[in-house]
């Protein structure tokens, strides 16, 4: 990259340490590290449950180039995991200076059937309160459910700070996100053949509007599609929203550092 980029949405416990372990120090440091080699070199660490949640507070606790989020995850919380204590745990987690979001959070309607979308929406107006009562940003994630999230966004009114991670809307939607405010964040999707609908949704943002990440380990961008995802391979999205916006490079990579901590508040002091 020309100019220093970031992640804004990884899940390294997942990418490094796979589904069945959390990864030692060493194996996040080297991973943080194979990003920086890269020109990405600042990312944001992201819970889906209590454990991953406190996973990530701590990492970014010690590591200068890491934030954290905090959640239960929508398809956790329509299995009845967002319980009252859960709930009180992702609110004391929201309070520690490292963690600047609350999310992911929001609504699917893929994973998780009727019978889960009452506690889904419960949960999800749950964490809309608690990043308000922080002051800190909130990160969405919506499958299936575009206006039942503008809906409950509407009921509860955005925070001042709102990011629709992965965005998978098109065009139409993304107008309807970024009237109100929100951030659109594109993952390795914004690369893929078929996504000529997400294209047209990134070209009509405005660039302090926009983010990038890599939901690692999931939506590897090509040309490496099929591969585990991880944040050294950001830059790939980086290109492809370059070239779809029509902005310089070097300009796109300090607009999203300077939307990141806008966002996020500073990685360093």
């Amino acid at each position: 990259m020309p100019a220093p980029v970031l992640d804004s949405h990884t899940h390294l416990d997942i990418a490094v340490g796979g589904e069945d372990r959390l990864p030692d120090e060493h194996e996040v440091d080297a991973e943080i590290a194979a990003a920086a080699a890269v020109g990405v070199t600042r990312l944001v660490q992201v819970g889906v449950d209590v454990a991953s949640s406190q996973w990530s507070a701590a990492l970014a606790a010690r590591h200068p180039s890491v934030l954290a989020a905090v959640a239960v995850h929508p398809n956790e919380a329509g299995a009845g995991a967002a319980t009252p204590e859960a709930l009180a745990e992702i609110d004391r987690l929201a309070a520690l200076p490292r963690v600047r979001a609350v999310g992911e959070t929001g609504l699917d309607r893929f994973r998780t059937g009727p019978e889960g979308w009452a506690a889904q929406e419960a949960s999800f107006r749950g964490h809309i309160a608690v990043a308000k009562r922080h002051g800190i940003a909130l990160v969405i994630h919506d499958r299936d459910a575009h206006q039942e999230v503008l809906r409950v966004l509407d009921d509860e009114g955005l925070p001042e700070h709102t990011v629709f991670h992965c965005f998978s809307g098109d065009a139409a939607f993304a107008r309807q996100c970024l009237d109100r405010g929100a951030v659109l964040s594109f993952a390795g999707t914004l690369t893929f053949g078929n996504a000529g609908y997400l294209r047209e949704a990134a070209a009509l943002a405005p660039l302090d509007q926009l983010l990038v990440e890599t939901d690692s380990p999931f939506l590897t961008p090509a040309p490496h599609r099929g591969r585990p995802n991880s944040s050294r391979l950001v830059p790939h999205t980086v290109r492809a929203l370059a070239e779809v916006t029509g902005t310089d490079l070097e300009q796109l990579c300090h607009q999203l550092t300077a939307t990141a901590e806008r966002v996020f508040g500073p990685w360093h002091d």
